[in-house]
């Protein structure tokens, strides 16, 4: 299988048929063995009764329906496990994502670069609640994960099947997949896209999942930067506020001795007492947290490397 084309379906019933007309359109041509894997996402209306149409009179679609509604990044996941193509595409089922644009992100991808992100140059959405937050929350995740795009909330990506392997997805890191696949050495590039206004159905985002996105971005550095040495960011806190602990103990020392200060409701005092506390909290969290990653990547067998390429491997 050469493509695995993954589409998370929430209240897409009027899109469902023109998608699909629209994804094989684009691909037919190329001559590639794709596949096109729907996750209905707990839709209440006859969105599940139009995937079972088209996978009955197409053998390439397959469809996968949850229990309720478990979100956009559970029903990727879902795709991920049970996609089969060397390349895995991404892409919202609301056909503001255009199908006519995976060729290209093929293309790149023939390049060598093993995630390949959709660039929303020219967006079609509202500016103040979405375009605007949207175009905050790219610059600030690309600084504090070092991955510099343009547009992280573009569904519609490129993926080398092996990148995806051992990352898992929850919350709503399925937008920080570029970023946690450079963790483990992808080449990441990006590429402008079409992006088509909403013709039919209610768009499920808004600025409320800001907020979700922010603490995704605080997991997600913490698991770049931190995930494997945990203690070495908890310790360095915990360390300086034992610093602090000892200033402002001498600094009431001193004050109980030489100035004859009264300690009676003295800041100073309590101040100390709660540096040492938190102090000891944070390394104490960081050597749990060192317990914990150990636990982690040994019980599993899980390396804290990843190869590329071996040559003369001996047989």
């Amino acid at each position: 299988m050469d493509l695995s084309v993954v589409i998370p379906i929430y209240y897409e019933e009027a899109n469902i048929r023109p998608l699909y007309d629209a994804v094989t359109a684009a691909l037919d041509p190329t001559g590639l063995q794709y596949e096109i894997i729907t996750v209905d996402d707990g839709s209440g209306d006859g969105s599940f009764s139009i995937l079972k149409e088209l996978a009955q009179a197409d053998r390439r679609v397959r469809v996968i329906r949850f229990r309720r509604n478990f979100g956009q990044t559970a029903a990727m996941a879902a795709g991920f496990e049970a996609a089969r193509g060397a390349v895995i595409v991404p892409m919202d089922g609301d056909l503001q994502n255009d199908p006519a644009d995976i060729p290209l992100l093929l293309e790149k991808i023939s390049e060598g670069y093993d995630v390949v992100s959709g660039w929303r140059r020219d967006r079609q959405d509202a500016f103040l609640n979405r375009t605007l937050p949207s175009r905050i929350a790219n610059g600030l995740i690309s600084r504090m994960t070092g991955v510099h795009l343009h547009d992280y909330g573009c569904t519609l990506k490129a993926y080398r099947r092996e990148v995806l392997e051992g990352i898992g997805l929850y919350g709503e890191l399925h937008r920080f997949v570029p970023a946690l696949a450079s963790r483990v050495g992808a080449r990441v590039a990006e590429l402008p896209v079409r992006h088509h206004p909403r013709l039919h159905g209610q768009s499920k985002y808004g600025i409320s999942r800001t907020m979700r996105v922010v603490l995704d971005l605080i997991t997600v550095k913490f698991l770049l930067s931190y995930a494997t040495k945990p203690i070495q960011l908890f310790g360095k806190w915990g360390i300086y506020s034992l610093l602090l602990a000892v200033l402002t103990g001498a600094t009431t020392l001193y004050m109980k001795l030489f100035a004859q200060t009264s300690m009676n409701r003295n800041p100073l005092l309590i101040l100390t007492a709660f540096l040492l506390f938190m102090g000891v909290q944070f390394i104490t969290l960081g050597l749990l947290g060192e317990l914990n990653a150990r636990t982690w990547y040994e019980s599993q067998g899980k390396p804290v490397y990843t190869v590329r390429e071996r040559l003369n491997e001996p047989e």
